[in-house]
């Protein structure tokens, strides 16, 4: 039974989104590891932007360094 945990900042993203990325996970586990996607889990965790870092950084910050 697989379990696919998927963690995006907290920017937005709609249930559409959501809904492709949970469709398009199951599906490529059905095509790569011939998985039934009955027994497919996907779960989406949206956090909080002041809680995610890159590279020793805080997201924004992180951002705000690569735009100079």
């Amino acid at each position: 039974m697989p379990y696919v945990n998927i963690k995006v900042t907290q920017e937005g993203v709609t249930q559409a989104q959501k809904s492709a990325l949970i469709k398009g996970v199951t599906e490529l586990l059905v095509e790569v590891l011939n998985k039934s996607p009955a027994t497919t889990m996907v779960v989406i965790d949206e956090v909080e932007l002041d809680s995610w870092g890159i590279g020793g950084l805080p997201v924004d910050q992180y951002r705000r360094a690569a735009l100079e």
